[in-house]
């Protein structure tokens, strides 16, 4: 039998020394080009150049190696037609029973700021897509492998033998050939994207809204997790994220303790990353308690644990139980006072030894942490060419999504509508609750007094409803007299004057809203009526 031979050539270069020396241990001859060639060579597995195997050098800067019937012969050979290897031999080839490769980074290269189109050519790969098309085809006779983490099952497979067509050989091979067919397909559409982006007028590729409403979309997802029920049992789940890896988001957090996270604790993450967002530049650690996807309470404070001890205070029933959010690493005082109480989660930046040594010690809780960066967190609520997919009966909705509204740097655009102007204190209150409603579900109303959450009114189909719910919260935790004076925020502009005849009666002083109704005279009297200061911001915050 002669000897088997393996074509290796990727751009990814992990695992594939070991990979090389593995198959030279088992006998194979291996092939490569250019740099995988020398990084074969340097870690001492023998190697044959491509050029040697077509007689041909490598042309155009490496455009054109493996564009040659001495490589597609030897891939696309069926061993079972005796016409194929006998035509083969004629001309001197002889077959390939392997490709490992791994595609140009084009999609990785155009996702870095300031790509010339030029360049984003450059990393769109011809030959790659070629070999493992041609290798996927005849997947019956040639294993094909796209992805470093599977040179593994790869090599024990071929040390076990993988000459019997019917068993786990060729169920295996038929698993990678799709792959492949799957990866083209993805990088494909992401050319096609971004060539359609440069449409727009751009020269990054980077599309315009407008221009993102495209006419087609394909999501290159892979599943990161089978989750081991969804919403409720009986409901089966899994957590897809961006195929490329390396994504921002809940796929990049990393777990230091904890249950395996659940479909709920998922969906609440991203609402309490989404919430903490608008505080990713605060001066200060700020504190967000999650339940349900929306915010119970959120402060800011000097210190971390004051912060959490402010915010559980608004509403320490619904902080039972909830996913809390952190701009800043936690410390052993944070970590007394959030180990006091039942918590699904708590995503942060870090924590010191001595919070992991407390927390650790509840072994329910799940601890995750992100990047101690302000940009990560930032991203966490979207910015202007984000996007959004959300599902809905026999459709999929998109959207582009905003900018948070970052506390401290908001209010430059906003305007004064009412006779009495804020207080400097006010000011402080109407942009903490500003930050704040952004993740509050709509209808929201959000009561705030020196940056701390009083009482939230989420979800309500009327937003005098939320204002009432959001009064009778504090209320009802004896925060009663932080009432008189607090900072009113409402995620949208109010249609009638009664919910700011409730804000007065609650006891608001100030109120922050975007503006907008056709009524907005009435409201405005009826703010001035009551000494109430009140703020336009001209940008409406729905979280439906």
């Amino acid at each position: 039998m002669s000897r088997r031979r393996a074509l290796l050539s990727v751009s990814d270069k992990t695992g594939v020394a070991a990979f090389g020396r593995a198959l030279a241990e088992q006998g194979w001859e291996v092939l490569s080009t250019g740099g995988t060639a020398q990084a074969l060579a340097d870690a001492g597995v023998p190697v044959t150049e491509v050029s040697t195997v077509t007689a041909h050098p490598e042309m155009m800067d490496g455009r054109v190696k493996t564009l040659h019937p001495a490589i597609h012969a030897g891939l696309l050979a069926r061993r079972d037609h005796p016409g194929d290897m006998a035509e083969m031999a004629r001309q001197g080839y002889a077959p390939i029973d392997l490709v490992a490769v791994n595609l140009y980074p084009f999609r990785e290269t155009v996702a870095s700021p300031g790509v010339t189109p030029g360049l984003a050519m450059e990393n769109v790969d011809i030959g790659g897509p070629t070999l493992i098309r041609a290798a996927a085809k005849n997947h019956r006779d040639v294993w094909v492998v796209v992805d470093p983490a599977d040179y593994t099952a790869v090599l024990a497979a071929l040390a076990y033998g993988d000459s019997d067509d019917r068993g786990a050989s060729l169920a295996l091979r038929r698993r990678l050939a799709a792959r492949v067919f799957r990866e083209i397909s993805a990088y494909d559409e992401a050319i096609a994207g971004y060539l359609e982006g440069l449409e727009g007028g751009g020269t990054s590729g980077a599309a315009t809204t407008a221009d993102a409403m495209a006419q087609r979309v394909t999501l290159d997802l892979r599943m990161r997790e089978r989750l081991r029920y969804g919403e409720n049992p009986g409901q089966e789940a899994a957590f897809y994220a961006s195929a490329r890896g390396g994504s921002d988001g809940i796929a990049s957090l990393e777990q230091l303790h904890g249950k395996a996270l659940s479909y709920n604790n998922i969906l609440d993450l991203d609402g309490a990353l989404l919430s903490l967002a608008p505080f990713a530049f605060s001066a200060e650690p700020a504190v967000c308690i999650v339940k349900h996807t929306t915010p119970c309470g959120l402060a800011v404070r000097p210190t971390l644990a004051a912060a959490f001890e402010r915010a559980r205070a608004t509403d320490p029933v619904s902080a039972f139980g909830s996913v809390i959010a952190v701009n800043r690493p936690v410390d052993r005082d944070a970590a007394e006072g959030i180990g006091a109480m039942f918590v699904e989660a708590v995503v942060a930046p870090g924590f010191t030894d001595d919070a992991l040594a407390v927390l650790t010690a509840k072994k329910d809780i799940r601890l995750l942490s992100f990047p101690d960066s302000p940009a990560f967190l930032a991203r966490a609520a979207g910015h202007a060419d984000a996007q959004a997919f959300r599902s809905v009966y026999g459709g999929v909705l998109f959207q582009s999504l905003p900018d948070p509204p970052f506390y401290g740097r908001e209010a430059d655009g906003w305007s004064v509508v009412s006779a009495r102007r804020p207080t400097d204190a006010e000011e402080l209150d109407l942009a903490f609750a500003w930050a704040a409603v952004a993740g509050v579900k709509s209808n929201a109303i959000l009561l705030a007094k020196e940056r701390a959450t009083v009482g939230i009114g989420a979800g309500q189909m009327s937003r005098v409803d939320s204002s009432r719910l959001a009064v009778g919260k504090a209320r009802s935790v004896g925060l009663a007299a932080e009432l008189d004076g607090c900072a009113l925020a409402s995620d949208a502009f109010f249609p009638f004057r009664d919910g700011v005849d409730a804000a007065a009666e609650a006891g608001a002083r100030a109120i922050v809203q975007p503006g907008g109704s056709i009524r907005d005279a009435e409201v405005i009297q009826a703010a001035d009526e009551h000494g109430i200061a009140m703020v336009f911001t001209g940008r409406r915050l729905f979280r439906h």
